[in-house]
């Protein structure tokens, strides 16, 4: 790891949060994903 000196933690907070966000996303996508795929399957059952 590179010497970030006074920095530090200004740099790894932001790879942190940045970090964080992209995680965040990706369990959003995941639940939409499947409740949307739960509405598509009940609207198709219903139209038969």
């Amino acid at each position: 790891m590179p010497e970030l000196g006074k920095y530090a933690v200004h740099v790894l907070s932001s790879y942190g949060l940045s970090l964080a966000l992209l995680v965040g996303i990706v369990a959003v996508s995941l639940v939409r994903s499947r409740s949307v795929k739960a509405r598509l399957e009940a609207l198709e059952k219903q139209d038969g």
